[in-house]
C-alpha cells in the first residue's frame, strides 16, 4: 500500500506560509542587502538564508530521517544528491532578483520526493498570497481551486513564459535570445518572463500561459511547479522531447503534448551540467 504524505503535504502548506510572512516583511521594507554568486543575475540575500535555515530547522525536527536539497544549502558547498529516500528540494525565495528590486513575483518553493518521484509540490506566491499546490494523484489547486491547463493545440495561439536566467556566457544568451526570436516567427501569441520559474510553470498550470520552456535552471526552481502542471493536465518533459529529468536543467511544460513536442523541435539548448553531475577535481 502507497505511503499516505497527507501530514507532510499539510505540514509543507504551513510551513510555506510562515515563510512568506518573512519575505514579505523583507520585501515591503526594501532595504536587503544581496551578493551575487555565479552571476550578476544570481543573488543571495539574507533572507535567502534566513528563510532556508528556517525551513530546514522545521522540517529536521518534525522528520529527522528525511532528507533536505535547498538552493543555499547547495551554494554553501552540500553536496547534490536525490536518492530514494523522503527529500524535501527548496527553493526559499525563487526570484530573488525581483525581490531585491521589489518587482512583485516572488515565490517559496517546496517539493517532497519519495524514491525519487515528486508526491507533491507547493508554490506560495508571495505578493498576491496565492498558494499553488498538488499532490500525485490528487489533482491541482491555487487557494482551494482546481486548476487545469488551457490544453490549446495550436502553438499559433500559445503565450509562451521562458527566463533569460541566471547563466550570462555569450553561448547561454546568444541561444536563450535566438530562442525567443524562433518562437516569436513561427508565429505564437507573445513570450513573457516574470523572473520566477515556480510562478512561469504555475501560470500554465492555470491556462493563463500555454508553456514554459527553459534551460539552465535548477531542481528547486522546477520541482514544485512540475507536479503542479502535471496534475493540472499538462505535460512536462525535456527540452529534447525526452522525459523529464528534473536535474538536467531543462524542461517544457505545455498544455498539451502537441504544443510541447513543437516547442521541442524549434528550441536549442546549450550545454548546461547537470544538478547531480559529481564536482570536478
Amino acid at each position: 500500500m502507497a505511503a499516505d504524505w497527507t501530514d507532510s503535504l499539510n505540514f509543507g502548506l504551513s510551513l510555506a506560509k510562515q515563510a512568506s510572512q518573512v519575505v514579505m516583511e523583507a520585501y515591503e521594507l526594501r532595504t536587503e542587502e544581496f551578493t551575487c554568486k555565479s552571476s550578476a543575475a544570481d543573488l543571495v540575500t539574507q533572507s535567502d538564508v534566513k528563510v532556508e535555515n528556517f525551513l530546514k530547522s522545521a522540517i529536521g525536527s518534525k522528520y529527522p530521517q528525511h532528507r533536505f536539497l535547498g538552493e543555499e544549502s547547495v551554494a554553501a558547498g552540500e553536496r547534490l544528491e536525490l536518492t530514494d529516500l523522503p527529500t524535501w528540494i527548496i527553493d526559499p525565495i525563487d526570484g530573488t532578483v525581483n525581490f531585491v528590486h521589489g518587482f512583485p513575483f516572488v515565490a517559496v518553493s517546496i517539493a517532497f520526493c519519495v524514491n525519487r518521484q515528486t508526491e507533491f509540490g507547493i508554490v506560495l506566491s508571495c505578493v498576491d498570497q496565492k498558494v499553488y499546490y498538488a499532490r500525485r494523484g490528487g489533482g491541482a489547486y491555487c487557494n482551494g481551486r482546481r486548476l487545469r491547463v488551457s490544453e490549446q493545440q495550436d502553438v499559433s495561439k500559445c503565450l509562451v513564459v521562458t527566463e533569460i536566467g541566471a547563466e550570462r556566457d555569450d553561448l547561454a544568451l546568444s541561444t536563450m535570445t535566438s530562442n525567443i526570436l524562433t518562437l516569436l516567427k513561427l508565429p505564437v501569441h507573445g513570450v513573457r518572463a516574470l523572473g520566477t520559474a515556480a510562478v512561469d510553470m504555475c501560470q500554465v498550470a492555470t491556462g493563463a500561459a500555454d508553456v514554459y520552456y527553459h534551460v539552465g535552471m535548477h531542481c528547486w526552481d522546477i520541482a514544485a511547479s512540475a507536479i503542479i502542471v502535471q496534475e493540472a493536465g499538462g505535460v512536462v518533459m525535456d527540452t529534447e522531447g525526452s522525459r523529464f529529468d528534473m536535474m538536467s536543467r531543462r524542461v517544457i511544460a505545455a498544455s498539451s503534448s502537441v504544443v510541447a513536442h513543437r516547442i521541442a523541435r524549434a528550441i536549442r539548448a546549450f550545454p548546461c551540467s547537470r544538478d547531480d553531475a559529481e564536482p570536478s577535481q
